[in-house]
């Protein structure tokens, strides 16, 4: 492999058009049978496919999975099986629209893309040309636009399960924070009959106190509303319970916030980009892809 830069080649835009051109055909494609179709498109040469990063990943087929990640935000480009890839409808409509191909400026500006992708500063590529920012302030932005790729995918896997997933998905939140009581006790009673209530945790370890969880599995375009807190606050006090938390893929109303703050029961909104936030705090849902070691000198040894 062939290390640093050693020729001239599309940063991660310039691979949209070539993608969907490739997935045209209708049919389901290996990630790597995809990669191979796009660089011959594209005319790569052999120097090109072997460049690499400086972590060891091939510049080619970074560029290329920061093409796809982008198309399957904006559900231009479907994921039916684990690295398979397919066009959908709306990326058909796309190619129709846009004979001339696409540009990363036409993918933010789709509203399923930006529907998709939490607000966050704009971030060049992590493999491009260092900016004006310190190393360190260059890592922490990469880290920052990383965290903020893998929240978004979070929100759209949990919006995909079954309900019964997210409630279960949002007590193992809860108990890797902490609570849970000495045996990590959280029990899932979402459900016909639930009573208004999807989870319950000890607070403490004895399990003197509970809390009451709540978890709705909306769109985020569908915000929660007051009568939902409403009902839930009901719930609470049906079950003598003075606390609760109340979580979603979606996000607040003004109005249900208000109505959290005046209520004398004590609620916990969590929104999605929260939730996501929390899960990759705590490891539920991600794993750990790699681990950088910073160092300085050390000032000590050479007094």
């Amino acid at each position: 492999m062939t290390s640093g830069r050693v020729s001239q080649m599309p940063v991660w835009g310039g691979f949209l058009t070539p993608v969907l051109h490739a997935l045209s055909d209708g049919g389901l494609w290996k990630r790597r049978d995809l990669e191979t179709a796009v660089f011959d498109d594209m005319n790569l040469t052999a120097e090109q496919r072997a460049e690499v990063l400086p972590s060891g990943q091939r510049r080619a087929n970074n560029r290329i999975g920061w093409a796809l990640s982008g198309l399957y935000r904006a559900e231009l480009v479907g994921k039916p099986a684990r690295a398979t890839f397919t066009i959908t409808e709306a990326g058909r409509a796309l190619v129709a629209a846009h004979p001339n191909g696409i540009d990363d400026k036409i993918l933010k500006g789709l509203p399923a893309y930006q529907a998709y992708v939490p607000s966050r500063p704009e971030a060049s590529d992590a493999d491009e040309t260092a900016t004006a920012a310190d190393p360190l302030e260059q890592i922490e932005s990469g880290i920052s636009r990383l965290h903020a790729d893998v929240a978004a995918e979070l929100l759209k896997r949990l919006r995909e399960q079954p309900p019964e997933f997210l409630e279960q998905s949002v007590l193992d939140v809860l108990v890797a924070m902490g609570y849970g009581g000495a045996e990590q006790q959280a029990t899932r009673i979402g459900g016909s009959g639930d009573g208004g209530v999807d989870g319950v945790i000890d607070q403490d370890p004895l399990g003197l106190d509970r809390i009451y969880v709540q978890a709705k599995r909306y769109a985020p375009e569908n915000p929660v509303q007051r009568p939902a807190l409403q009902g839930f606050v009901g719930a609470l006090h049906g079950m003598g319970a003075s606390r609760g938390v109340f979580i979603t893929t979606s996000s607040f109303t003004q109005g249900a916030r208000q109505y959290a703050e005046s209520v004398p029961t004590r609620i916990i909104l969590i929104d999605g980009q929260r939730l996501a936030a929390l899960m990759i705090k705590y490891g539920v849902g991600v794993q750990q892809r790699k681990v950088f070691t910073l160092v300085e000198v050390d000032e000590d040894y050479f007094d």
